[in-house]
């Protein structure tokens, strides 16, 4: 079963702290895993911990979550080398592709150098859901904002450009975050972009905007648009999973 046209979720959350698990998969994961319409077996999600440099202790952390959670966990691994012979087909298997956080810009490094940046259009126009947090969310869009490079926040612009706008995350939790967002968008660096509060996530069908969801009651996504020389913002209300 796949989603009945191409579909991304791109999010600042997913996780969520436990007492017994040190973290578990939150409701957008599950709306995820929704949107990719499974029933009556598995679910499988395929998981990409590239921006983290595939370790080890954080992928046995996701296992444990997904176990839980009653999906099929399927890493694809970069490091050290590919740990599937056929990575596009391997993909093409899941119900979900989840993107963990990391270094957006590392991430985006490594997928061009095993064609993942001419795989995944492949991937999604098949009707795999592309979703992901943080990094995972950057990823599909033109570009956005990143501590990728250092300790100050900076641009980037070379994303996979699925969806056409660019993408601010941690919205409300960096205090960093939006003021850049304002100036990048005010001076053009960067163009539309839509935004999301930790724990909020954007659904996009083909490379529209369909609806803003959150697994936090309060929190908000915006949308940044350039009038002039400044900067205006929208919030777009979410609608709790």
């Amino acid at each position: 079963m796949t989603a009945d046209a191409p579909t991304i979720l791109a999010t600042s959350g997913g996780y969520a702290a436990t007492e017994h698990l040190t973290v578990r998969f939150a409701g957008l994961v599950h709306y995820a895993v929704e949107l990719a319409g499974v029933s009556g077996r598995t679910p499988r999600i395929g998981y990409l911990g590239t921006a983290n440099g595939d370790q080890r202790a954080t992928l046995a952390e996701r296992a444990e979550a997904a176990r839980t959670a009653g999906f099929e966990l399927n890493p694809l691994r970069l490091f050290t080398m590919p740990n599937v012979d056929d990575v596009e087909g391997y993909l093409l298997e899941q119900d979900v592709i989840w993107v963990d956080g990391g270094s957006v810009a590392n991430l985006l490094a490594v997928w061009r150098v095993h064609g993942l940046d001419e795989i995944f259009p492949r991937v999604w126009r098949a009707g795999v859901v592309l979703a992901g947090v943080s990094a995972g969310s950057i990823c599909w869009h033109r570009g956005g904002t990143t501590d990728s490079f250092g300790v100050d926040l900076r641009p980037v612009t070379n994303g996979l450009g699925l969806i056409p706008y660019d993408n601010g995350v941690h919205y409300d939790n960096e205090e960093r975050r939006r003021p850049l967002v304002h100036k990048l968008v005010a001076e053009g660096g960067l163009g539309t972009t839509y935004c999301t509060d930790d724990g909020v996530g954007l659904v996009y069908r083909e490379t529209d905007l369909v609806e803003a969801v959150t697994e936090i009651p309060g929190k908000g996504a915006y949308v940044v648009t350039r009038e002039g020389d400044r900067a205006v913002e929208e919030r777009i209300e979410p609608r709790l999973v």
